[in-house]
């Protein structure tokens, strides 16, 4: 009980943390409050990709692999909600930085990854609608790679961003995604050999 508490306290923490210390920052004092709701949405939005592959990797004590799964799928309709607000938000502001932005054409180093982030983000929601008609085997490796590029184009648009966040928890914040990615992902692959090595098993006797 004491060690499934310490993980929930650390995953709000991890996740928290940043966006109190964003809330302090004084950039705010020049911005209005559609473009920090944007901003905070895209923490929002960094924060719920770390919770996608601990859910998923059944990591987080308390939750069945049902319900875990289950939570999965609506904290990924959250994530896309957190990016329609956090983009809407940004074109609101400044629609011609938008434009540059999608078009790939933008100054800022840290565009083309948000957007490449964003598109794959969207493309992992309509994979999950036609999933049933995807096929289990082709769900997956689409869902792996996208989520490869999710996680890689989220951590990078983050990281170069100078912004509201703190640095060091924005750090944290990203390399937790990374690891817990990592891991989910070792995990289920060596979970899938396991498995094909008992169907062998049982095949041969």
């Amino acid at each position: 009980m004491a060690q499934g508490t310490l993980i929930w306290a650390a995953l709000a923490a991890a996740i928290c943390v940043p966006i109190a210390l964003a809330a302090l920052s004084p950039l705010h004092e020049w911005r209005g409050p559609v473009y920090i709701l944007a901003g905070f949405a895209g923490i929002i939005a960094l924060g719920l990709v770390l919770v996608q592959p601990l859910l998923i990797g059944g990591y987080l004590p308390g939750l069945s692999a049902h319900r875990g799964r289950r939570a999965h799928y609506r904290i990924g309709g959250a994530l896309v909600a957190a990016v329609v607000i956090h983009v809407g938000g940004l074109w609101i502001t400044s629609p011609p930085d938008m434009v540059d932005a999608l078009l790939f054409v933008s100054p800022t180093p840290f565009s083309p990854f948000g957007v490449i982030a964003m598109w794959a983000i969207f493309a992992v929601a309509v994979l999950a609608a036609l999933r049933r008609r995807l096929g289990l085997r082709t769900w997956r490796i689409a869902h792996m790679s996208l989520a490869v590029v999710i996680v890689g184009g989220s951590v990078v648009h983050g990281m170069l961003i100078e912004g509201t966040m703190e640095t060091m928890s924005k750090a944290a914040l990203c390399a937790l995604v990374l690891v817990a990615t990592i891991k989910v992902m070792v995990d289920r692959r060596v979970w899938r050999k396991r498995a094909t090595s008992r169907e062998k098993s049982v095949a041969r006797q």
